[in-house]
């Protein structure tokens, strides 16, 4: 596959990396834009970007601010609002690089929560949305009264970080893994563990809002969870494929951990996905 790297002009002047692989030989039949999750970045994605430049599909994906090769302060962004509108930006770039293919948004995680509020409170032109292990709700929540504390703190000192206290064993299982290395032994640069009061707040009642209004979606879902993930709510994505009916397609992966593409079962989890672009594609051209 091709690779190169540009620039994402986003919500109030800020320049974000982003960077785009395609396929070696073919013209892409569409553009898939990747939203990565909390404290990494896009480089983590390359295995995934392989397998979809296979199948025939551009893949595009930025470092969301706070992130990766990206400016500001590690783990924050002011409000959901500045991050949808970062990823409606990449959304409309992605249209001006690849014009007349279908747009695919695809969101990870806390990707997945900013992917998903894209969609609902600014409605962009899309062909399909993609969620894998959205933040809608964590597996567990904090105590009620750290809620209150950081919900306190946000409103005072938005930028006060701290630990997000993930571990690499929460997110996948590295014997079954093709990502070897784990950040405790082998930390990567461009990761970080940092999540400030601000953001999460700002996550909790976007997850919370977004539930209560999944009926503004307008473009197809795929929804996938594992039914072992430790981070994020499987729970909080059954009610939300339940709310939306029909207009979504729910795959529960039995066992599986947080990242999806990492872990015991991703190459079932690839062939759903591609599968589920090939017929976006289709569909596209009736």
């Amino acid at each position: 596959m091709r690779h190169y790297e540009w620039e994402l002009p986003a919500a109030g002047g800020m320049l974000l990396y982003a960077r785009t692989w395609q396929p070696d030989s073919v013209s892409p039949e569409a553009a898939v834009c990747l939203v990565h999750g909390m404290g990494e970045h896009t480089g983590r994605y390359e295995r995934v970007a392989q397998r979809l430049t296979d199948a025939g599909f551009a893949v595009l994906a930025y470092d969301q601010r706070g992130h990766g090769r990206s400016p500001g302060a590690r783990g924050h962004a002011p409000s959901i609002d500045a991050l949808a509108a970062d990823a409606a930006a990449f959304i409309e770039a992605a249209g001006e690089r690849h014009p007349g293919l279908p747009r695919i948004l695809y969101g990870h995680s806390m990707g997945g929560s900013v992917a998903l509020n894209t969609a609902l409170r600014l409605q962009p032109a899309m062909s399909g949305l993609v969620l894998s292990s959205p933040w809608l709700r964590l597996a567990m929540n904090p105590p009620a009264v750290k809620l209150w504390l950081g919900r306190a703190v946000a409103r005072i000192w938005p930028q006060f970080a701290q630990a997000t206290g993930i571990q690499a064993a929460d997110l996948f299982r590295p014997e079954h893994s093709p990502e070897r290395y784990t950040p405790e032994h082998s930390p990567d640069p461009l990761s970080h563990k940092r999540i400030t009061a601000g953001m999460f707040t700002a996550l909790e009642s976007a997850g919370e809002w977004a539930l209560a209004n999944s009926g503004l979606l307008r473009a197809p879902l795929l929804l996938m969870h594992g039914t072992a993930d430790r981070i994020t709510s499987y729970r909080a994505s059954e009610e939300l494929a339940s709310g939306l009916g029909a207009a979504a397609e729910f795959r529960a992966f039995d066992g599986c951990y947080h990242e999806l593409h990492n872990d015991l079962r991703r190459e079932e989890v690839m062939n759903v996905l591609t599968d589920w672009i090939k017929a976006r594609v289709a569909a596209s051209r009736r």
